[in-house]
């Protein structure tokens, strides 16, 4: 899968794509990652790739003509990329989102900075606009690189163990269930003995029960969005959490996820 993303601070990226998964998935050949640097394509000799807003206002604003050819040195190159620009206006991104995006083999990602891009790079340009949260950044670059990390995760021979992409939190809408390692016995704390068993059956319905509680406490908003199988609403009921999840929203078509 082919990642190019423009950005007037590359540099902002080089370190995380050292780094771990990614660095092992650049290396194997998985994914590829091109920084472009949008000032090499400004039209002065300042290459400015900002200016005033018409109309007045605070900041400042990215230029059309860089962005554009940068855009279109790009599509040059690789003909076809899902353009995306990292933007507050765009839709909520989510484990779905990064799922659909997975399925494409080129993302062209835009960074915007200061008060945004020139709209007409939107409306010419852009496939579709995404933001990774309702809070405010400096610059796209670390929703970029949110975004890198989490569709690389999902490519197939990415991650060492191939069930940890369906297993994680999100993948279902639920929390997942508490981790534990060696030691066995930690400041007093020990750990639940249903994992020492080997009785697989058993430590799937600990983990289970345990994910379900873990998101009642902390995010019950996602069980709107969870669909439990015939056989894990015996299991909800038998323990009475059958009722609190369906208050919750959880729904009662059977899953092919367990």
């Amino acid at each position: 899968m082919r990642f190019d993303v423009l950005t007037i601070f590359p540099d902002l990226l080089t370190s995380p794509l050292a780094e771990g998964i990614i660095r092992r998935a650049i290396t194997d050949r998985k994914i590829e990652v091109n920084l472009h640097n949008i000032r090499q394509y400004a039209l002065d000799k300042q290459a400015m790739t900002d200016d005033r807003p018409f109309g007045g206002g605070e900041g400042m604003v990215m230029k059309p003509e860089p962005l554009s050819a940068c855009l279109a040195a790009v599509a040059e190159e690789a003909p076809g990329g899902h353009v995306v620009l990292l933007s507050p206006q765009g839709r909520g991104y989510n484990q779905q989102v990064a799922q659909e995006l997975a399925a494409r083999e080129h993302l062209v990602l835009i960074c915007g900075r200061y008060e945004g891009v020139d709209d007409r790079i939107r409306s010419l340009y852009v496939d579709e606009e995404i933001s990774i949260g309702d809070y405010i950044l400096t610059g796209g670059e670390l929703a970029a690189m949110v975004l890198i990390d989490s569709v690389t995760r999902l490519l197939p021979g990415v991650l060492g163990c191939s069930e940890s992409a369906t297993q994680d939190t999100f993948s279902r809408d639920l929390l997942k269930h508490p981790q534990y390692t060696r030691p066995r016995e930690f400041e007093g704390q020990a750990v639940p003995e249903v994992l020492f068993s080997g009785d697989h059956a058993a430590i799937a319905q600990w983990r289970l029960l345990a994910s379900v509680r873990q998101t009642i406490a902390k995010r019950p908003d996602l069980l709107s969005r969870v669909r439990f199988s015939k056989q894990e609403w015996k299991i909800l009921a038998k323990h009475q959490l059958a009722d609190q999840v369906k208050k919750l929203g959880a729904s009662r078509q059977e899953s092919t996820e367990q």
